[in-house]
Formats: structure tokens, C-alpha cells, sequence
């Protein structure tokens, strides 16, 4: 918990005057055993009928007094604990943005779910405990030891014995407790992490009939995560019971040796109750404790999983903007070029090495698998080159700005993805002032226009979760727009056309003539027809390139790239091909 000390100093003042207010509570809850004991001793012995009303009066006044200091206190530490939580998650929010794929890869989403909503809850509610009950508890104890010390040291050394037993039994018990809450959160983890990907392709499950398949497995991780919730729980149920069992003993036995006190006229029947009343205080005081220290372990493990999202270093470096970061994007060259994602050994891309010009269409065509997706995102740095460089105008990109080498490249993903909203905004997701003018025009060349405005509402038709609501060109279509809304120098479509007709995607191919001229255009594909007239194909192979040149070029020299065209057209000339395309 001290490695989130400093979202607590915002609402320092908060923090301060929560547990002051508690303190006032429990000076005025210990205060009305001994106002019950003048009562005892002086009012009802003595028969002083005014004694008992005003002490009566007064022990009213005290309960009053009592119940603002709580509520006070229950204010200020829910202020405190709410926006302790709150900036806990924005910064956990903040933290997850500055990753890389490999940092996400690595944690994985369902965990970051489970630390951002199921930890965060546990380390706000710690702190809406240990400003009440940490202060309470704590102080209960020790105000009511002493109290019962002040009226009879001997029945205080029973009492102070029993205090030494129980604090041996708490802390063996927590000792042992600690490590399931750990191993509670881990299992949480693997819940979510089954949800998440069970619901992500829900259409996959239901499409193969794997329904049951699923639920068996999602029984599984919930067992476990059951089991280990329950073995943990265990512990926290024998706490009360035995902190009950052993204040009770020491109860009776203050009553023995009590009364054997009185009868002797050593103690008074007041003092006697008023004891009595502060060993109840005492027993209420360590079932709280016990509860807390459980939830102290809880929220311990709780901080320890979001501290170390907070402290995890993104994978890559963000180079400072300075006068040489300004990205023109004539030139971009791939220099001996080795990938591997994280964990692994086997290089997904080796030695890749070509140039691309503004204005050159460079295609990458090749097998499932052979590495064109990992290689198109090494450009905006999604990941990093495991070895050696990638230039922009001469410029290592490791040596620009995140920010400003992202906002020169307009990606289209292998997989459309649309977020919540209306079409304009996401359209318009890059370029968020965008004029409905520049939206509409980048759907014209993505061929998105047409569809749209057949829509009821046009551009303000809202997009379900994931544009479940839309074909797959159609969500295609506006993910190329999105991409041409903000006029990037550096376009990367990743398989973007797949999902359209023959005819659809000609008619786009046609419209991103004028537009490519002024920038440098990636394509990858898996039709030969989307890739004859580039500048420049790249035929990709287990992860190097095995043929670099125009398609005329690769048809004369690169065998893999002949058994391609062969596989889609057979023995067709290449006119026929042609006239399929730009």
C-alpha cells in the first residue's frame, strides 16, 4: 500500500480529519462506562435520584456528540477512499495506453481487467477501512485497556494476558492467509481472461456448435477460482469464532474474580460493570481487528499487482521531440531487419531489407504466416525491430517521437475494428474537429459514402459494439476511411479489401490513384489482382524477402511468386489479369 501513497496527498486534508473525527468517537464511546458507573455507584447505592438524571442527561449528550464525530468521520473517509480509487484507476488507464503490444502481451488484457476493477476496489475500500476502522479499532483497544486498568489492575492483568494470546492466534492465522489471497487474485485473473475471450468470439463458439465446450472450460477456471476463495475464506471464518471463544473465557473469568471482589468490598458493583463494558469494548474492538488485518492482506496483494503496472516500464523508449523530429516521409528504408516477439527465439522476420519513395505503392504479398503483418507494424512502432533499423528520411524511427511518427501513418488493421458511437465519429476518430465536408470525403474514396447514406440516419447511424450491426466491407470500407480522413504520408493497409467484391474494391483501387501519389502506400494482400500494377511487390516467405520488383519482374524470376499467380489463375495470361485491375 505505500507504493500508491501519493494518490492520498491530494486529499490529504481529508485523510486528517477522518481519523481526528474518529478519535472524538471513541473518546466519547469510553467515557459511558464510567458515566454508567458514577451512575451505579452514586445514583442507584445511594438512592440520589439527581445524580442518575443529570448523569443520564449527560450520557445522552455524549451519544449525540458520539454520533457526529461518526458521521463526520464516515464523510471525510469516503471522500478520501472514493477519489483515492478513482485517480488509481485513471492512472492504471493512463499507464496501459503508454504500453506496447509486447507489455500487453506479456501481462495480459484479462489481468489488467481484473487489477483495474477488482483491485482497485479492494485497496478503496482498504482505505475506507483504515480511516474508520484502523483508527477505531486501534484506539477502542487501547482506550479501554487502560480505562480497565485505571479501575483495577488486577482484573487488567487477566485481561492483558488474554490480549497476548489473541494477538499470537491473529498473527499465525493472517501468516498463513496471506499467500491464498495472492493465489485468489491470480485465479480472478484467469476468470476474467476466459470471459473476455470466450465473449470476443462468442460468433466463433456459436458457429462451431462449441457452446458446451466452453462452459466446461469456464467451469473449470471457476472452480478453481471457488476453491481457493473458499480455502481462503476459511481462515477468515475461524477468526471471529476464536477471538469470540477466548474473550468470553476472559469474561467469565473477571466475573468470578469480580464478584469475589465485590462480596469482599474491594471493588465497587459500578466499577465492576464499568470493566465489564470496556472488556465488551475490547472484544469489539478485536473482532474489528481481526476483520481489518484480513482485509490489510486483501488490499496488500491488491496494491502490490497495481504497483506493478504502475511501475512497469513500456517496452519501448519515447525519443524527446526536438528540432529534427518533424517527419516529411520521402524515403523510408528497411535496414537488415530481424523480429522476434517477446519470449520467443525463432525470428518471425530475418534480414529484410528494401526502400520506398513517396508516391510508390509498395505491395507485400505472401503465405499465412510468412510475417507481412509483423513487418507492416514494425513502421509505426507497435512493435520494435529486434535487430537492426527502420529510417523515415534517414532517421532511425527509435529516434522519433511516438506521438509525432503515429500521426504521419494512417493504418487500416487486418481486423476492422469499430468502436461505440456513430459512423461520423468513427470516421472521424483520428481527426476529432473534423468538418462533415472531409468526413464525407473520405468515405467517397473509400467507397463508404453510398452505403451510408442509405442508412436511416446516414452518418449519425450508431455503430453496435464492434460495428456488429454492419457487414464486414462495410466496416472495411469506413476503417480505410478513418484512415484517409487524416492525410497521413505513410498509408499501411493490412488486407483491408478482403472482405469486398471484385467490383467494390476496383472502384477503390480507382479512387486511391490521386491519393497514393502523394504518399508512400503499403499493401498487403492475398489477390494477386490488388497487387499487379504496384511500383514494387515484396514476396514475403517465413519471414525474409525471397522476391523484390514489378510484377512482370517476379513472374520472370521468383518461383514462389509464380506458383501464387498460378494457384488464382491457372494458366490465364497476365492481360487478363490486368484488365481486372488499376
Amino acid at each position: 500500500m505505500w507504493g500508491l501513497k501519493t494518490y492520498i496527498k491530494p486529499y490529504w486534508k481529508y485523510v486528517i480529519l477522518g481519523p481526528l473525527f474518529m478519535i472524538f468517537e471513541v473518546f466519547f464511546d469510553l467515557l459511558q462506562p464510567k458515566l454508567a458507573a458514577h451512575i451505579v455507584n452514586f445514583g442507584v447505592v445511594e438512592r440520589d435520584f439527581q445524580i442518575i438524571h443529570h448523569t443520564g442527561w449527560m450520557m445522552v449528550l455524549v451519544a449525540l456528540l458520539s454520533l457526529v464525530a461518526g458521521i463526520g468521520c464516515n464523510f471525510f473517509a469516503t471522500r478520501a477512499s472514493q477519489n483515492f480509487g478513482a485517480d488509481i484507476r485513471e492512472a492504471l488507464y493512463t499507464k496501459i495506453q503508454s504500453f506496447s503490444f509486447e507489455n500487453i502481451d506479456t501481462v495480459k488484457a484479462g489481468s489488467l481487467i481484473t487489477r483495474m476493477t477488482n483491485d482497485v476496489v479492494q485497496v478503496q475500500n482498504f482505505m475506507q477501512i483504515a480511516l474508520q476502522g484502523l483508527v477505531r479499532a486501534p484506539s477502542l483497544l487501547i482506550g479501554s485497556v487502560v480505562m480497565a486498568l485505571i479501575i483495577n489492575l488486577r482484573l487488567g492483568l487477566i485481561l492483558l494476558g488474554t490480549l497476548i494470546i489473541l494477538i499470537v492466534v491473529l498473527f499465525v492465522l493472517i501468516r498463513f492467509s496471506y499467500p491464498l489471497f495472492s493465489n485468489v487474485q491470480e485465479k480472478l485473473d484467469a476468470v476474467n481472461t476466459r470471459m473476455q475471450e470466450n465473449l470476443a468470439g462468442i460468433r466463433v463458439v456459436k458457429a462451431f456448435v462449441q457452446s458446451d465446450y466452453e462452459t466446461k472450460q469456464f467451469k473449470q477456471v471457476n472452480r478453481d477460482y471457488t476453491d481457493i476463495s473458499i480455502k481462503a475464506a476459511r481462515f477468515i471464518a475461524i477468526n471471529s469464532p476464536i477471538v469470540t471463544f477466548i474473550m468470553n473465557a476472559c469474561l467469565v473469568a473477571i466475573l468470578l474474580y469480580g464478584g469475589n471482589l465485590v462480596w469482599m468490598n474491594s471493588v465497587q458493583v459500578g466499577d465492576l460493570v464499568a470493566f465489564i463494558n470496556y472488556v465488551i469494548q475490547v472484544l469489539s474492538s478485536l473482532l474489528m481487528v481481526s476483520g481489518l488485518l484480513v482485509n490489510v492482506s486483501q488490499a496488500n496483494v491488491s496494491a502490490k499487482r497495481i504497483h506493478e503496472v504502475l511501475t512497469t516500464n513500456p517496452a519501448m523508449e519515447n525519443a524527446e521531440k526536438n528540432k529534427d523530429s518533424s517527419i516529411l516521409a520521402q524515403h523510408i528504408a528497411f535496414r537488415h531487419v530481424g523480429f522476434s516477439y517477446a519470449g520467443s527465439k525463432d525470428l518471425v522476420l530475418r534480414d529484410v531489407n528494401f526502400k520506398a519513395s513517396c508516391g510508390e505503392k509498395v505491395a507485400i504479398i505472401g503465405a499465412t504466416g510468412s510475417g507481412k503483418s509483423s513487418l507492416v507494424q514494425l513502421i509505426p512502432r507497435l512493435y520494435d525491430v529486434t535487430s537492426g533499423s527502420i529510417e523515415i528520411d534517414g532517421k532511425d524511427i527509435r529516434d522519433l517521437p511516438l506521438l509525432e511518427l503515429r500521426q504521419n501513418i494512417g493504418m487500416v488493421l487486418q481486423e476492422s475494428f469499430l468502436f461505440t458511437g456513430s459512423i461520423k465519429d468513427n470516421i472521424a476518430f483520428g481527426k476529432s474537429d473534423a468538418t462533415q465536408e472531409e468526413v464525407e470525403a473520405a468515405a467517397k474514396i473509400a467507397q463508404a459514402h453510398e452505403f451510408i447514406s442509405k442508412l436511416p440516419n446516414g452518418y449519425d447511424t450508431k455503430v453496435g459494439q464492434k460495428g456488429v450491426n454492419l457487414s464486414g466491407g462495410q466496416k472495411q470500407r469506413i476503417s480505410i476511411a478513418r484512415a484517409l480522413l487524416i492525410k497521413p504520408p505513410i498509408l499501411i493497409l493490412d488486407d483491408s479489401t478482403s472482405a469486398l467484391d471484385l467490383g467494390t474494391e476496383k472502384k477503390l483501387r480507382d479512387s486511391l490513384k490521386s491519393f497514393m501519389k502523394e504518399n508512400i502506400t503499403f499493401l498487403i494482400a492475398q489477390r494477386i489482382s490488388s497487387v499487379i500494377q504496384a511500383q514494387k511487390i515484396l514476396v514475403i516467405d517465413e519471414g525474409a524477402i525471397v522476391g523484390s520488383g514489378t510484377h512482370k519482374e517476379l513472374l520472370d524470376t521468383c518461383e514462389i511468386y509464380q506458383d501464387i499467380y498460378k494457384s488464382q489463375f491457372g494458366r490465364q495470361e497476365a492481360s487478363y489479369v490486368e484488365q481486372q485491375t488499376f
